[in-house]
Order: C-alpha cells, then sequence, then structure tokens
C-alpha cells in the first residue's frame, strides 16, 4: 500500500504538520537502513560502522577529528568503531602530511567493495522514492533537510558535494 502524501496544509508549521514530517522521517530513516542492517550484522557491525565508512569512502585521507565531527558521537564510541574497522581490514591509518601525530583515515580495497555494497542497497532505496516524488519534491526535500542542519556543520556537507 503506498502513503498517501497529501498536500502540505497552508498552515504547515502547526503541530500536527511537524508531527508528520518528524514520523515521516523517522519511518523513512528506519526502513532505509533496514536495507543494510543485515548485511552489516552478518560482519558484526552496526549503523556507526556504516557511517564510518561511508564518510571515510567521500573523503579518502579524512582526520579522526573531522571523522568525529561529521559523526557526532563520542570520542570513545569512535575509537571503538575505527578499531573494528581496523582490525577487520576495513580502513588504513597513515600519518598527516603537515603533523605526524595526526590518523588519516582510508578505505582498504576489502573496506571500498564493502562500502559499495552497502550503498547500492541505499541507492536502491533512494532512487525509488526519488522517481515516484518528482525532481521537484526532491529539491523541497533537500531544502527541509539541510534547514535541519545547524549552520556550523554546513560547511562539512558541502565539502561533501565538492567531491562528486
Amino acid at each position: 500500500m503506498t502513503v498517501q502524501t497529501p498536500n502540505a496544509s497552508p498552515l504547515f508549521l502547526r503541530e500536527d504538520e511537524i508531527r508528520r514530517g518528524v514520523e515521516l522521517l523517522y519511518f523513512g530513516y528506519t526502513n532505509m537502513t533496514r536495507a543494510i542492517d543485515d548485511a552489516l550484522a552478518t560482519q558484526g557491525l552496526g549503523r556507526a560502522h556504516h557511517r564510518a565508512l561511508y564518510f571515510i569512502s567521500r573523503q579518502p585521507d579524512l582526520t579522526v577529528s573531522e571523522l568525529l565531527k561529521l559523526l557526532a558521537i563520542t570520542k570513545q564510541s569512535l575509537g571503538r568503531v575505527l578499531n573494528d574497522l581496523i582490525e577487520r581490514g576495513y580502513i588504513e591509518t597513515r600519518p598527516g602530511i603537515r603533523d605526524r601525530r595526526q590518523k588519516l583515515l582510508r578505505l582498504t580495497d576489502q573496506g571500498a567493495q564493502l562500502e559499495a555494497s552497502l550503498f547500492r542497497e541505499l541507492r536502491k532505496k533512494m532512487s525509488a522514492a526519488y522517481a515516484q516524488a518528482g525532481q521537484g519534491s526532491v529539491t523541497g526535500f533537500w531544502r527541509v533537510l539541510e534547514g535541519l542542519i545547524p549552520p556550523e556543520v554546513h560547511g562539512m556537507v558541502a565539502a561533501l558535494q565538492r567531491r562528486d
């Protein structure tokens, strides 16, 4: 059954409309990530591992501190995630060019293969939803999501787009 999307009310800032948006965001995200949860679980990995793989893929030689900002998790949690990924051979580190104390992160071939297979599943979900909604709706969706991102993160998001 397809969810019927009514037009937004001219009073789109009322509580009912805000709650509908929050609920759709929750359900949409859950459904999208469910597509990769099983593949991650078979590897003994979770969503934080996937997010790390995704952003390292998007920005090879990302520093640990940059990844920490992107993921918005604690240093301790990131340490566990990175250790898991390094031990499994999915990412490798090397010292920074200007500061040898920095760790630069890069996917190994095995990590790139895993990230690509996970992304294929996400792409299927997003492509189907985008096609159903149409170009104008996709642009509107991006604008709403951009409005949810704090201003101090806008630069990091823009850097990801420059990689394409």
